[in-house]
C-alpha cells in the first residue's frame, strides 16, 4: 500500500529545518565574534601589563632605550612563534598604558573603557595619529560601535569627524523627543567635507548634486552609519504639479526618511520653506505608519549660524542647516590645457614673425627705392 505523503507536515519540517539551521548559525557566529573579543581583550591587557611594568621599572631604576631594546630581542628569542615583541611594538605598549592610565576610571572598570574593544593596530592608530585622550577614547567608541577596520578609522581622523559630528544648526530638540533629538543631532555633521569633487567656485546645485551620485560611495562614507541612498531627483505629484526632491536617504538607525536639499550659495531662510514643504510631502506620500518623521537636511555652500538659528525658531518639522566644502578648481581643466598654446609657445611664435618681418622689410625698402629712382626711358 503506497502511503499517502503529507505535503503540510513535509512543509513544516522543510522551514523549521531552515529557521534551525539559520539559529545555529547565528549561535556559532556570536560566539566566534565573542571568542574573537575575548582573544583581543587578553591580548590588550597582556600589552598593557608589560606596558606597567616597563614603565615602572623606567621611574624606579631609570631604564632607558638601551635595557628596552635588549628586553625586546630577548622576548622574541623567547616566544620565536608570538609576534608582537618588535623593539617598536615594545615601546608602544609603554605608551599605552602611559597614555590612559592618567585617565580616570572606575575600579574594575578597566577593561570596560573603549580601548580594549578594539584590535591592537586600531590603537597604535589613536596613539600616533591623535594627542588628546577625549578624542581618543570618542573616536575608540566609535569604531567599537561600528565595526570600524583601522583604514576607515585613519579616514575619520584625518576628516576631523569629531570636530564635525553632532555640529549642524538644527531644531531636534524642538520637533523631535528624547532620544531620537540626541540621535538625529549626532547623526548630522558641520561642515560636510566632499574633497573627492573638484568644482569652479561659481558652481551650480547640478554640479554638486551629480558630483555626488558620480562618487557615492564616498558620499554615503562622509554621510556617516545607517544612511540608504534612495534616488535622485525623486519625483513627488502634489496637487496636479511636479515637485523633484535633489537627494533622497533613508536612515536606517533612525527609522526615517531624510530629504537633502542642496544650495549652492550661502544660507538663505526662504530655503527652509521649501525643504518643509518636501517634508511634508513625503509624509504623506511616502513614509509608512511605523516610520518616524522625515527629517530635513539643507547643504549650503556658507552660512551664518544665527540667521539659520532665527529661521530654524518658526518650523516645526525636524530641520538641519550645515555647509559643504569642495575643492575649488583654480587652473583650466586638462583637456582644456592641452588645446591651448603655453606663454613660452607664443612668445617663441611671436618672435618667429617678428624675424620674418625684419627679412621682409629691407627688400621692400629697396624695392621701393629703385621704384621711385629709376629714370624714364628716352627716346633715342
Amino acid at each position: 500500500m503506497i502511503k499517502k505523503i503529507d505535503k503540510k507536515n513535509t512543509k513544516s519540517s522543510v522551514q523549521e529545518y531552515t529557521l534551525t539551521l539559520a539559529m545555529l548559525k547565528k549561535q556559532i557566529q556570536e560566539s566566534q565574534v565573542k571568542a574573537a573579543f575575548s582573544v583581543n581583550r587578553e591580548l590588550l591587557k597582556l600589552y598593557w601589563t608589560i606596558g606597567e611594568i616597563i614603565s615602572q621599572k623606567q621611574q624606579e631604576y631609570g631604564w632607558g632605550t638601551k635595557i628596552i631594546e635588549q628586553l625586546a630581542n630577548d622576548l622574541q628569542k623567547e616566544f620565536p612563534g608570538i609576534a608582537g615583541f618588535s623593539r617598536t611594538n615594545i615601546f608602544r605598549m609603554r605608551s599605552f598604558y602611559a597614555t590612559y592610565a592618567i585617565v580616570p576610571v572606575a575600579a574594575g572598570q578597566l577593561e570596560k573603557m573603549p580601548i580594549f574593544q578594539i584590535p591592537w593596530w586600531h590603537n597604535v592608530v589613536l596613539l600616533t595619529k591623535l594627542k588628546n585622550n577625549n578624542q581618543r577614547l570618542w573616536y575608540a567608541q566609535k569604531a567599537a560601535e561600528h565595526g570600524w577596520s583601522s583604514t576607515i578609522l585613519e579616514i575619520h581622523i584625518e576628516v576631523n569627524r569629531y570636530g564635525r559630528e553632532g555640529k549642524a544648526i538644527t531644531n531636534f530638540t524642538k520637533t523631535l523627543p528624547l532620544p531620537d533629538s540626541d540621535m538625529a543631532q549626532q547623526s548630522l555633521k558641520d561642515p560636510y567635507l566632499f574633497d573627492f569633487l573638484t568644482l569652479q567656485n561659481k558652481h551650480l546645485e547640478k554640479d554638486v548634486e551629480q558630483g555626488l551620485i558620480n562618487h557615492i560611495q564616498k558620499f554615503l562614507l562622509e554621510l556617516g552609519e545607517g544612511f540608504a541612498f534612495i534616488a535622485q531627483q525623486k519625483h513627488l505629484e502634489v496637487g496636479g504639479d511636479d515637485f523633484y526632491i535633489d537627494l533622497l536617504f533613508y536612515h536606517v538607525n533612525l527609522r526615517c526618511y531624510i530629504v537633502v536639499e542642496l544650495k549652492a550659495t550661502a544660507f538663505k531662510p526662504e530655503y527652509l520653506g521649501q525643504l518643509n514643504f518636501y517634508l511634508s510631502a513625503v509624509d504623506n506620500l511616502l513614509r509608512h505608519p511605523e516610520d518616524k518623521p522625515t527629517i530635513g537636511l539643507l547643504l549650503c555652500k556658507t552660512k551664518n549660524n544665527i540667521t539659520a538659528e532665527y529661521a530654524l525658531s518658526g518650523f516645526n518639522r525636524p530641520i538641519g542647516v550645515a555647509e559643504y566644502q569642495t575643492k575649488i578648481m583654480k587652473n583650466l581643466p586638462k583637456e582644456f590645457k592641452s588645446s591651448l598654446p603655453t606663454v613660452e609657445e607664443i612668445e617663441a611664435e611671436l618672435k618667429k614673425l617678428e624675424l620674418l618681418s625684419k627679412k621682409r622689410s629691407p627688400k621692400k625698402n629697396s624695392d621701393l627705392k629703385k621704384t621711385v629712382t629709376r629714370k624714364p626711358k628716352t627716346k633715342p
